[in-house]
């Protein structure tokens, strides 16, 4: 059971416990890859929500990218939108996986097909080479949580060569020369950290205030946004605005924002599916679904976040263990 708390109406954790559960993470792979060594990729199921996930998961909904992959059972002509993405841990699967299913079955402009890796899984020689093939096929890469050093290194290794014919790169609070991935339209970060960067200038100003931390200033950017808008080029702005809308729908973390997210940056970046949409109407993206303040997470329940003991606690006793 994780507890996260903000200062605003997002949902991320803080630098400290995003270090602790990257050094714990880690430990935990580690641990596993001592006691029994065997490939990511030797369990593949088509869809993951759709068997039980009870025991045997531990902390993670899954324990191997080939669980996380979902492929649309019946594209209907329609074009097929490919997204990769890597997460410190998997709480995102669920959501992600209800997000891709809800569109393959409501969309008329789009099919998804969807892999997801956890950070962790790239230490892997298998799974490095899997995820390498899955970017080559890909049509939008997302990361979020890179803070490993050695493997932020090898998410650039195997991203930067692709970012070029990849129609969109959203990664979001990550170490800098993962940031500096980020492709939206003609939104960049590629000067992250040097003298020329509207948002790097942002995160020193808001360090120097009060001690924000990247990911911290990354929030507060949210917030005035339409103060730093004005100082891009008109061209820029819409992408940045999508960039940003698209880290919130992030940070909510619900299949609502999730779809929303993925139908928003499909219809306006992906080329196969602007082109199958002209003459069309495009959908009108919903507003990301704020999430509270203080909240309780677990990997496998239906609901992205409890709001207080009392509703985990019913969830837990009645549906995920009413035996135990």
């Amino acid at each position: 059971m994780n507890r996260w708390q903000t200062s605003g109406p997002s949902f991320v954790p803080s630098t400290k416990n995003i270090q602790k559960s990257a050094l714990s993470t880690a430990a935990l792979y580690q641990s596993q890859g001592a006691a029994q060594k065997r490939s990511s990729l030797s369990m593949v199921v088509k869809d993951p929500t759709s068997s039980p996930m009870g025991g045997g998961g531990g902390m993670f909904t899954a324990t191997n990218a080939e669980s996380r992959r979902v492929i649309p059972e019946d594209v209907r002509g329609r074009p097929v939108m490919k997204i990769v993405y890597v997460v410190l841990e998997s709480q995102y699967q669920s959501s992600m996986t209800a997000a891709v299913k809800r569109i393959n079955a409501g969309s008329d402009n789009m099919a998804v097909e969807c892999v997801g890796y956890l950070l962790e899984e790239l230490r892997n020689d298998d799974a490095l080479a899997q995820f390498k093939k899955d970017v080559e096929e890909a049509n939008v890469f997302i990361g979020s949580l890179i803070f490993v050093q050695e493997l932020a290194e090898k998410v650039v290794e195997v991203v930067q060569p692709m970012r070029d014919n990849l129609d969109a790169v959203l990664v979001f609070p990550s170490m800098p020369e993962v940031m500096r991935l980020n492709k939206v339209g003609k939104f960049t970060m590629k000067n992250l950290g040097q003298s020329k960067s509207v948002v790097a200038d942002f995160m020193k100003k808001k360090k120097a205030d009060d001690g924000s931390s990247f990911e911290e200033g990354m929030l507060k950017l949210l917030r005035t946004l339409p103060k730093v808008l004005k100082f891009l080029p008109s061209d820029k702005a819409a992408d940045a605005r999508t960039f940003m809308m698209s880290f919130q729908y992030w940070l909510g973390g619900s299949p609502e924002n999730l779809e929303s997210l993925m139908l928003m940056v499909g219809q306006d970046y992906v080329g196969p599916v602007k082109e199958s949409m002209e003459g069309k109407e495009k959908v009108v993206a919903e507003e990301p679904v704020l999430l509270p303040d203080k909240a309780i997470w677990h990997p496998v329940a239906p609901s992205i976040v409890f709001e207080n003991n009392q509703k985990y606690f019913e969830w837990y006793n009645n549906e995920f263990c009413p035996d135990a």
